[in-house]
C-alpha cells in the first residue's frame, strides 16, 4: 500500500469532496462543504498562503491538512497546520507524511512557529508530542441537538436593545465589521491578531458561502451593533456558531446569551437539526450561556506549538 500527497485542485469538483468528506468523518463538529473550502482558497490574503493537501492510499483519500502564515499576526513569522485523518483508516502513515510536507512548506515560506488543533485522544497527542509540538491552551467542540431537544425559555430582552438580523445589514455591512474587530481581538488565543482590512473581510467572512445572514442574530443599541451572533449552515440541517461577540462598551449586559439564543430559535424554526459551537476551555462566561442553551460536550481539542528550525 502507497500514501501520497497533493494539493487538491479547486478546479475539480472531486478533490474538493473528498476532502471535505474525510474532515466530516475526523471532525464532524466542524461544517465545511466543498463550494466554502473553494471560496476560502480563491479568497485567502495572498501573503497567507493559505493551501489544502490531500493524502490518498493508493489513491483513496484517507487524510487531510490545511496550512498557511498567520499574515495578520503583530508577531511575525506564525503559521497553522491543522492536520486530520480518517479514522477508519488509521496507521498506514498519512499524518507523518502530511505533517512533513506541510512543515517543510512552512518552513520554506518563512514560518519559525507553527501552531495545530489536535484532538484530544492519546494517540492524536502523542502523534504531536513525538513530532515535538508542545501543548498549550485547550477547546471544547458543544453540541445542541435541535431535532429532538428543546431551548430554554426566551431570556427577556435587554433595556434599550433592538434584535436584528445581519441580513437587515446588506446594504452597508462596515458596521458589523467594526464590531467584529472589536471582538475578534478579545479572543482567547495563542497568536495576537489584528483584523483590519474591511475589504478582505468583507470577501472571506461577509460573502463566505456557509454565512446564513437571515440566522445571524444582531443586538443593536442606540442605533450601532453591540452584540452578535454568526451562523454557519451547510444546507443539510448542520449548524455551527461562527462567532459570538459582545462590544467592549456592552458586556455584562446578557447580550452574547440574547443574540445566540434568537440564532439559535431561528434555526430551530427553520429546521436545523444539529448546532454546533466551540468554547475555550478558560472562557466561563460562555460555557456557562452555553450550558443554559442545553449544549453538551462532545469532544475536546487542544493548541499546541512547535518551533521550526
Amino acid at each position: 500500500m502507497t500514501v501520497t500527497v497533493r494539493e487538491p485542485r479547486p478546479d475539480r469538483p472531486a478533490d474538493l469532496e473528498a476532502f471535505a468528506r474525510v474532515r466530516d468523518a475526523a471532525v464532524p463538529f466542524l461544517v465545511r462543504t466543498p463550494a466554502s473550502l473553494a471560496h476560502d482558497l480563491a479568497h485567502a490574503h495572498p501573503a497567507a498562503h493559505h493551501r489544502l493537501l490531500l493524502a490518498e492510499l493508493d489513491g483513496h483519500p484517507v487524510g487531510t491538512a490545511d496550512l498557511g502564515l498567520v499574515h495578520d499576526s503583530t508577531e511575525p513569522g506564525q503559521a497553522y497546520l491543522h492536520l486530520y485523518v480518517d479514522p477508519g483508516h488509521p496507521g498506514h502513515g498519512a499524518g507523518s507524511l502530511l505533517a512533513r510536507t506541510a512543515e517543510q512548506r512552512l518552513h520554506a515560506l518563512g514560518a519559525t512557529r507553527v501552531h495545530s488543533w489536535v484532538l484530544d485522544t492519546p494517540a492524536n497527542r502523542a502523534f504531536a508530542e513525538h513530532r515535538g509540538y508542545r501543548a498549550s491552551r485547550s477547546a471544547h467542540f458543544l453540541r445542541l441537538d435541535l431535532a429532538h431537544g428543546t431551548l430554554p425559555p426566551a431570556p427577556p430582552v435587554p433595556p434599550g436593545v433592538t434584535l436584528r438580523t445581519a441580513a437587515d445589514f446588506t446594504a452597508d455591512p462596515r458596521p458589523l465589521f467594526t464590531l467584529d474587530a472589536e471582538t475578534s481581538a478579545d479572543e482567547p488565543g495563542d497568536v495576537p491578531q489584528e483584523l483590519t482590512d474591511y475589504e478582505a473581510w468583507l470577501a472571506q467572512t461577509w460573502q463566505h458561502p456557509l454565512l446564513d445572514r437571515e440566522l445571524s442574530s444582531v443586538a443593536v443599541v442606540d442605533g450601532r451593533p453591540a452584540a452578535f451572533s454568526a451562523a454557519h449552515t451547510d444546507g443539510n440541517g448542520r449548524y455551527v456558531t461562527a462567532m459570538t461577540g459582545t462590544a467592549r462598551s456592552q458586556r455584562g449586559r446578557g447580550l452574547a446569551k440574547f443574540t445566540k439564543y434568537a440564532s439559535l430559535s431561528r434555526a430551530h424554526a427553520a429546521g436545523i437539526q444539529q448546532a454546533f459551537t466551540g468554547n475555550d476551555t478558560g472562557n466561563a462566561p460562555m460555557l456557562a450561556v452555553n450550558k443554559w442553551l442545553g449544549y453538551e460536550i462532545c469532544a475536546t481539542e487542544v493548541r499546541y506549538v512547535r518551533e521550526l528550525g
